[in-house]
Parts: C-alpha cells; structure tokens; sequence
C-alpha cells in the first residue's frame, strides 16, 4: 500500500497523514469510506456464525432499562425475534472464518499487523446496543447495514454503572452526535467514550486493535525467554551451598541464593535477540479457538497463501509464524517477510527460493498454515 496516496477509506488523508494527525490522538469521522459497500454476512449467514463452537459471540438485551449478557453459542432458536427491539448480537473473529471479512482487513494494511485484532460484526435491531461505554484499544466502525446513531466524547469520569453485566459508564458526557448510514466509517482512539444505538435493524463492523498491557508482556516474555532457556540448558544446574554455615536466623534468605537467582536472570537473558524472538512469537500464538487441518501439498509450489487464521510477523533477525520463529537471513529471508507482509507469493516470487526455503513453505501447508497451488500432489 502506497501510504503517501490519499484514499477514500480516510476521509481523502493519505495513510501517513492520517497515522500523524488522528492515531491515538483524535476521532475521524468519514462519510463514504467505502462506498456502496454490502455487508460479507446475511444476517442468517451471522446467526449460523454465532452458533458454532470455535466462534466467540455474545447476546446483549436490555428489558425496562436492565441489561443482560448471554455468551454463545447460540442455536437458532435461542436468539430473540428480530422484530423485537433493544438487541445486539456480537460476533467476534468473523475474519477468521468469512473470506471477503478477512480480505476487508486487507484495507487498513497502513498499520502493523502485530497491532490488528480481528473483525467483530454487532447485529442490533431497533432500540439495540450496549451502553455508552469506552474501549483501551483503537477501533475502526464501519456501517455495514441500516443505521447507528453515535454520540462520543473525551470523558473524563471513567466511573462505571454498579451490578451491571457490561462495563457501562455510570456518567456519559457526550460532545457530538452522528449517524452512520452504508459505507460510513468513525474511528475512535484508546478511552475516547462512545455510545452507539441502531435505527432500526443495522450491522457494524468493529475493526479491533490489540493493545497488549505492560505487565502481561512481561509476564508472557519472561515465561517464553525462561522456557527456552530451560531448554537449551542441558543438564540443570542446582543451587548448591557447601560454604553455608549454621545460622541463628533460619528465616532470613541467603545472601548466596539472591545471587544465585539474579544470576539465573541474567542467563537466561544473555542471548540479545531472546526478547525480540518471544515478543514475535507471542504476538502470532493464534488464539485458543483457533485451529488448522492438515492438507495435502502440491509437489510443485505454483503460488501460495496465508491462511485466514495464520498470524505471520517479521524482524531484522527472525521470521514468526503462529508462534514459532525462525532465523533468516538473505534471499530467502526476503521472501518469508514479503509473504509476511503481503500473505502471499506468486509464481515469479517462488521461482528464487532454495530449497530449503520450498521445504519449509510445504511444511506449513502440511500444517494447514498456508495454503498451494501447484502440479501433481
């Protein structure tokens, strides 16, 4: 993507512009992002969606202003009429399973996909929503169906309303109003408060932004950098104390154990690429309903694809694939970070792989990771 191009999809920014002066900073209303757009899903095609066991969906009602959560999945039968009022349905994940919903992320690849999340579909019908409420992450809506009135603002009272299944603040300060019809795009960065309610029947597609907390990072990398430590130690070394000698203390923890732990610490991070390569590794784990057939491959690679569910990353040093990392360098390393980045290679771009690099594209199509075209299986 050319990310010095204006484009409809941000109000005529460029992507540059946009990442400059609304990121993280202020909301953007555009009117017309992608015109005449179509939803991906008929709402029976989502119902069926939302009652299948690998996919995460929620049932929000409100009934004489008290709100109730159900989590899915949900047979048919279980989902109000929709021509009852004061619904929503949430249905999470829809680009992992709907080809032209995944495709729709390809539009906002101005942003690092370490950052994206996924591709939520909101299903409300008249009256429907979930309360003025704010999000820690940035999110793209996109009126996919019918109409969604939005009333947002920079609220500052962050209080929430008690005994209430959802996160709903208690005290909504909205500043402005708009009303989303087809095609009509908001975006709202981190804690900006909002609260949207359908006009009648409407769908509303969330694209989500992964915003992963300092603490847990830690807490993932630690455990990643420990366990692959742990594993290239060999025969284990113990802490072991010869020189210890009789104490009157015996609660008191030994000078010789503290620097026996900080010295495990540091080995542990001695390697200087072993954060780099846990922070990759953590950021494509798939998701833990997330998971992959194995499949027959081609003896001759024509073109190949990511899977929808395959997360794939890159650094200087390292390519990570659905939470595993490999050392690249050269041409071959080239071509792993462009199917990264573009998800796919053609023929034109295989043809300069070595053998080593076409040995390990079949295995991840064995694993159902990537998917072939090519001659005779």
């Amino acid at each position: 993507m050319d990310i010095d191009q204006a484009t409809p999809l941000l109000g005529g920014l460029t992507p540059a512009r946009f990442m400059k002066r609304h990121w993280q900073k202020k909301p953007l209303l555009v009117r017309q992002a992608l015109p005449g757009f179509q939803p991906v899903l008929g709402v029976r095609e989502l119902f069926a969606l939302a009652g299948q066991e690998d996919v995460e969906s929620r049932l929000v009602q409100r009934d004489r202003g008290a709100w109730r959560l159900q989590r899915g999945p949900f047979a048919p039968r279980a989902l109000p009429s929709t021509r009852r009022a004061d619904w929503t349905l949430l249905v999470q994940g829809v680009d992992l399973h709907v080809p032209a919903a995944h495709a729709l992320l390809h539009a906002f690849s101005f942003l690092p996909a370490a950052r994206l999340d996924d591709l939520m579909i909101s299903y409300a019908t008249d009256g429907g929503g979930v309360g003025a409420h704010f999000d820690s992450y940035d999110v793209f809506l996109l009126q996919a169906q019918g109409r969604r009135r939005w009333r947002i603002g920079r609220q500052q009272d962050l209080s929430l309303q008690p005994d209430v299944p959802l996160k709903i603040l208690a005290n909504f300060a909205p500043e402005q109003e708009f009303v989303l019809e087809p095609g009509d795009m908001l975006y709202l960065p981190p804690r900006y408060a909002h609260d949207g309610i359908a006009e009648g029947e409407c769908q509303t597609y969330s694209i989500g932004f992964r915003a992963p907390a300092q603490a847990e990072l830690a807490r993932e990398l630690l455990q990643r950098i420990a366990d692959a430590a742990a594993e290239g130690e060999g025969e284990p070394r113990l802490y072991r104390d010869a020189a210890q000698e009789a104490t009157g203390s015996p609660g008191a923890v030994p000078d010789a154990m503290a620097d026996f732990a900080r010295d495990a610490v540091a080995t542990a991070l001695k390697d200087p690429l072993a954060v780099e390569r846990a922070l990759g590794e953590y950021l494509t784990e798939p998701k833990s309903n997330v998971w992959f057939e194995a499949a027959r491959v081609p003896k001759r690679l024509r073109s190949v694809v990511l899977d929808a569910r395959t997360r794939m990353l890159h650094d200087r040093r390292h390519v990570f694939i659905n939470g595993e990392a490999w050392r690249a360098a050269g041409r071959d390393a080239a071509l792993m970070r462009e199917l990264a980045d573009r998800r796919s290679l053609d023929a034109k771009a295989l043809q300069g792989a070595s053998d080593g690099a076409l040995d390990l594209l079949r295995s991840w199509c064995e694993a159902g990771w990537l998917h072939a075209n090519g001659g005779a299986t």
